[in-house]
């Protein structure tokens, strides 16, 4: 199992990393405006990106 999440956490860096690497500035604007916005909207952001990814987490999984 721990193998696993490791790998996991990797991949996201890998993911991150390639973002940054391809369109930086991109990246950038988007950080800009996520600082930008109020934290309850962060929140809900967050949120529903969690959701989504047990969510899509379960369909691959199963």
């Amino acid at each position: 199992m721990a193998r696993e999440l490791l790998s996991a956490l990797c991949l996201v860096a890998v993911i991150e990393g390639l973002f940054l690497f391809a369109a930086p500035n991109g990246w950038r604007r988007a950080a800009e405006q996520l600082h930008a916005m109020p934290n309850r909207q962060l929140r809900t952001f967050g949120a529903i990106v969690v959701a989504a990814g047990l969510g899509a987490l379960w369909l691959v999984r199963s």
